[in-house]
Formats: structure tokens, C-alpha cells, sequence
């Protein structure tokens, strides 16, 4: 039920059924269409409220642009949420270390077809098999997850100035059991993207933050993109996050969870971002001004064979409804939720920032499929 959850139209942590906040127009019908401003405007109003403090959105394509906003910057002082903020982008991370690789593949220094046993030895028990690169890129490695600061939210908030490395968590992982073969399966799991940063490192032998912002943030013109390490807190302006609780009484409180230390998340969700640099991001890669011809095919390209198969090497996910193919990527950490989203000839684009109030459910947030509803009609 829980991998059933996780293949919905903004893959992840948004957690919706295989069907819910999926257009139900032709195939067409919106290629050429202005994206329904009113229909968003209906989707944003009444923030905050009980699933989320503030929501910030971007719609492309053809038929024009159309930017929103709504909310509040906290709830202590109630003033406009900044349309332009930063914001803990989760798992749309993985986007950017998708293409990272692939550049690196294009300068010989990676190659798909090649363990990850032999850029990294030791790093994984002698009982796996040889894990490819391709293997990591499309969650098809077979590696379990790796070790965490807890499982609730009450554990993890507990320790969240706490610094888990992500070399930590490799060795862990590897200290497992394999989940299945290489390449028999297909689990989206963190610790694919946190191999793939270590890698990085590895053969560049810089930081992953400095390569993926050589490789993917400059050439993509993301200026207000970064990665924040074991710095808790959010540079320059953002949106304050926060987790609702339900206490012992009944009550609900809304816990500020803005501040921290994600580095355990690492090259798989460490990134801090804007709705308008995800959207530069999502248009030119799909150009091919980040990564070009041939590896740009790799970032469409879904493993045959494996069933229920829907992630790429590139690190998206593809969805199809009614005919329409999207391809998407979500993120979550505690406060934030964003997503984004497209058709391969960019006639729609959706990119989203949701303070929700339980970003790691698994329930879908009223908020989000009221966006994704009136985004993709």
C-alpha cells in the first residue's frame, strides 16, 4: 500500500492515490490554453488554515505564465508570505544530482555501465552484486535505506541540530542486507541520491555543493539556490515552516520546524530554493542547456522489464493521464512541500511551494491537489 501511495502525479512525498488531482481534460485539450487563473486563485485562497500557512505557485507554457501566492510569512505576525522566499526544496534535489552525474558522464568521468563498487570500494558488503551507476539514478540498486536520527516526528525533532553524515548513513546502508538484485526492482529510496553525492566527490574530488553548483545551478541560472549543510537555518528571506501536533488534550499546536540540520539528506533533499529557480531548472534542462544529447535521454528514460517502473535516471518520475505524459518530482522536509512538474515539450510546467502543516504524510494535502487540479486542467 505504501509503494501503491507513493506512484501519484507528484511522485513521493505527496502520497496521493494513483488518480486524485489528475486532470481529467483530452489529451490536448491544454497545450495551447493560458493556465485558469481563477481556478488557481480558488486553490490559494483561504491560507493559512489547518494543512498549510502559505503556498507559492508557478504555471507555464504555451499559452502564457501565471504566478501566485498566499498565506502568511508566520503566524506570529500574520504579514503577506513573500511570493519570491526560499524554501527547503526535499527531494526535488535529486533533479539536480541526476543531471549533475549525467554531466559528468559527458566529461568521461563517470560512466553509467560501471559499479559503484569501483569508484567507491568498501562502501557496500561483499553480499551485493555489482550496483551500477545507472542502478543509483533509477532507484534500481537494491540498496536498503540507511540509518536515521529516528522514525517519528518527535524523535527526529529532538535531535534536528544533531549533524547525521551522509557517509554515515552509506555505511550503514551497506552494512545491510540488499534489498533485492540490481536492476530486478524498483524502490525510491534516499540513499540512491546519497551514493551518488558521495561519488560526486569522489571523482571530482570537490564538494558536492560546489560541483552540482558548477554542473546544474549555474548553467540553469539558479541564483538563489543553495545547498546549506549543517547549517540549520534558511538564508535570506523564506516562509516560516511548521509541523501540526496533535497534544495529549486534543488540541493541535503548530510547531516551528524552519530551523534544521538536514545534512543527512545530503545530495538527496539538501537543497534550498525558489519556485522561479525550480522553474528555470525544470525549462532548461527539458531544453537540453544542462545536459545535452546523449545523456539527455537518460532523463526520460524509464528501466523496461521492471514492473510498475516510473522513475527515471534523471531522477523524475513520469506519470501519464488521459494520454498526457508529466514528468515530476516532489520534495519533502518537515514545514515545506514543493513539486515540479511537466510535459516533455514544456506546453505545461508546474512548480509549487506548500508550507504544509504535515509534509511527511502520506495523506494527500487538500492545498496541493487544489494546485495540481487547476495547474494541469
Amino acid at each position: 500500500m505504501r509503494d501503491l501511495r507513493r506512484r501519484s502525479i507528484l511522485a513521493g512525498v505527496l502520497a496521493v492515490p494513483l488518480t486524485a488531482g489528475l486532470p481529467t481534460s483530452s489529451a490536448t485539450a491544454h497545450s495551447a490554453c493560458a493556465p485558469d487563473g481563477k481556478a488557481l486563485r480558488a486553490a490559494l485562497a483561504g491560507l493559512p488554515d489547518a494543512d498549510a500557512t502559505a503556498a507559492l505557485v508557478r504555471v507555464g507554457g504555451t499559452g502564457g505564465g501565471w504566478r501566485g501566492s498566499s498565506g502568511v510569512h508566520d503566524l506570529e505576525s500574520g504579514r503577506p508570505a513573500d511570493p519570491d522566499a526560499r524554501f527547503r526544496a526535499g527531494s526535488t534535489t535529486k533533479v539536480v544530482t541526476a543531471a549533475a552525474v549525467l554531466r559528468l558522464v559527458a566529461e568521461r568521468r563517470i560512466d553509467l555501465n560501471t559499479p559503484v563498487q569501483h569508484y567507491l570500494p568498501g562502501l557496500l558488503g561483499a553480499r551485493f552484486r555489482p550496483v551500477t551507476v545507472r542502478h543509483l539514478l533509477n532507484h534500481t540498486s537494491g540498496i536498503p535505506a540507511g540509518d536515521g536520527l529516528g522514525t517519528t516526528f518527535e524523535e527526529v525533532y529532538a535531535h534536528r541540530f544533531d549533524t547525521l553524515t551522509p557517509q554515515r548513513v552509506a555505511a550503514s546502508a551497506g552494512a545491510k542486507e540488499p534489498e533485492f538484485c540490481p536492476g530486478r526492482q524498483q524502490h525510491y529510496l534516499n540513499i540512491n541520491y546519497t551514493f551518488l553525492g558521495l561519488l560526486i566527490e569522489r571523482v571530482t574530488g570537490r564538494s558536492y555543493a560546489a560541483e552540482a553548483a558548477r554542473l546544474v545551478l549555474a548553467p540553469a541560472g539558479m541564483r538563489d539556490t543553495y545547498f546549506p549543510g549543517t547549517d540549520p537555518r534558511i538564508l535570506g528571506s523564506h516562509n516560516r515552516g511548521y509541523q501540526a501536533v496533535r497534544r495529549a488534550d486534543g488540541t493541535t499546536e503548530f510547531v516551528d520546524v524552519t530551523e534544521w540540520n538536514q545534512a543527512d539528506r545530503f545530495a538527496a533533499g539538501d537543497m534550498i530554493s525558489t519556485t522561479a529557480d525550480l522553474e528555470r531548472l525544470l525549462t532548461r534542462l527539458f531544453r537540453g542547456r544542462i545536459v545535452e544529447r546523449p545523456q539527455l535521454k537518460e532523463v526520460f528514460s524509464v528501466p523496461s522489464g521492471i514492473t510498475g517502473a516510473s522513475y527515471s535516471a534523471g531522477g523524475l518520475q513520469r506519470f501519464e493521464s488521459d494520454g498526457k505524459v508529466y514528468w515530476v518530482k516532489s520534495g519533502g522536509r518537515y514545514g515545506y512541500n514543493s513539486a515540479i512538474a511537466a510535459t516533455r515539450d514544456l506546453s505545461r510546467t508546474l512548480v509549487y511551494s506548500v508550507n504544509s502543516t504535515d509534509a511527511k504524510s502520506e495523506d494527500a494535502n487538500p492545498v496541493i491537489v487544489r494546485i495540481i487540479t487547476a495547474a494541469l486542467n
